[in-house]
């Protein structure tokens, strides 16, 4: 699983900032069906999710 949060909606450039009246926050959750750490860790990379590198 992969978990993030936006303190608000205004990153999509979809929203019009003349329209929102107060910024609103998210948090965003994507599940895989990836068998391990690592085949998760590739398709979220795959799809420009910034993962940080563990730590030997």
């Amino acid at each position: 699983n992969y978990n993030m949060g936006l303190r608000e909606q205004l990153v999509f450039p979809e929203i019009s900032y003349d329209k929102v009246d107060k910024a609103r926050g998210m948090d965003i959750v994507i599940v895989t069906t990836a068998k391990n750490d690592e085949e998760a860790a590739e398709f979220l990379s795959v799809m420009g999710l910034p993962l940080q590198k563990e730590k030997a």
